[in-house]
């Protein structure tokens, strides 16, 4: 046997290679890991209607998370979506509504209006952040929270403090309809995550997104309108806050002025658990996808376990902070 042969265990297994297949494949270990202990734990885990139930729940968390992917590779945050989500819930939801006290004047209007008019209000309010950051050098931190106040009380003032009820059955459709037995939401956060998929790993979008979360300044060096290209992305995710808000209001039969709160938080946790850095340039729309499934599974094993749900919000900020302790150690090469 040759020395080259005998070294291929060591090399296999030598921890340079640990730490790349812990990188690569940890998240979705710890995926199937928390599966199977929950599926041992509870009989009910793993029947149809519990899977349909927690694709259900990722659906809209799922939509966000990318988004947010979107906005941290490029060493972003935002911590408006969820307000957005009530915003756009209750301003689509004021065109598809059969109350006559609630909706506007003329309503309710086609699905084909509603939609288009809560993700215009989704997009509008990425479209300020984006250049409040981009324009003006606003830390993102400092521009998102004020649009988490603002679009909050635009809800607010919009809807007078009371909830749009009696939606059309054609919105609702986005929300309780399906295709092929497949939920409407799942269907639509699967077609988001291919879409996001292919723009992140095939496109120059995608590439450039990558550099400006890399290193700024080589990318301005480099042609790289980043301005731009930060921009965009808070427009996208802000247009995807608002398909959430509207979906989540289909789904419920009615766009409530409190709907989203905490929503941002879940949707940083999607992000940071599935292993893209906060500090901009790493990461993977997969790990987002599967790191909402853990937020969903987790949440649900211990709701069948008759767990209370303060215990998911401990647990939950124990998983960010692990996840974003995790990141530093790989950026210090420790």
């Amino acid at each position: 046997m040759s020395s080259t042969e005998k070294n291929l265990p060591s090399a296999w297994f030598s921890s340079e290679r640990r730490k790349l297949i812990i990188q690569e494949y940890g998240i979705f270990v710890a995926f199937l890991l928390l599966a199977l202990i929950l599926s041992l734990s509870n009989e009910y885990f793993l029947t149809a209607g519990n899977i349909s139930n927690i694709l259900l729940q990722t659906s809209i968390n799922g939509i966000l998370a990318i988004g947010m992917t979107f906005v941290i590779l490029t060493r972003g945050i935002d911590l408006s979506v969820g307000s957005v989500v009530a915003l756009a819930g209750i301003v689509s939801a004021s065109f598809a509504t059969n109350s006559s006290t609630a909706g506007i004047a003329g309503a309710p209007y086609s699905a084909l209006v509603a939609l288009p008019v809560g993700l215009l209000v989704g997009i509008a309010c990425g479209a300020i952040v984006g250049i409040i950051v981009s324009r003006f050098a606003v830390p993102a931190f400092v521009a998102t929270l004020g649009m988490l106040s603002a679009a909050r009380g635009m809800t607010l003032l919009y809807g007078g403090g009371r909830p749009v009820p009696a939606l059309t059955p054609e919105f609702r459709w986005i929300g309780t309809g399906n295709i092929l037995g497949i939920p409407m939401p799942v269907v639509l956060l699967a077609a988001i995550f291919v879409i996001s998929w292919w723009v992140l790993n095939r496109t120059r979008f995608g590439r450039y997104i990558y550099a400006v979360g890399g290193n700024p300044h080589a990318a301005v060096t480099s042609g790289i309108n980043v301005s731009r290209l930060r921009l965009l992305v808070y427009v996208i995710s802000g247009g995807l806050a608002g398909l959430a808000g509207m979906l989540l209001s289909a789904r419920t039969g009615s766009a409530l002025p409190q709907a989203g709160i905490s929503y941002e938080l879940d949707a940083i946790a999607a992000v940071v658990i599935g292993g893209t850095s906060l500090s901009g340039g790493v990461g993977r729309i997969t790990g987002t996808l599967v790191g909402a499934l853990i937020i969903s599974v987790m949440n649900n094993g211990l709701d069948l376990m008759g767990i209370q749900s303060y215990y998911q919000q401990v647990l939950k900020g124990a998983l960010i902070v692990g996840a974003v302790m995790l990141d530093q150690k790989r950026n210090q090469g420790v």
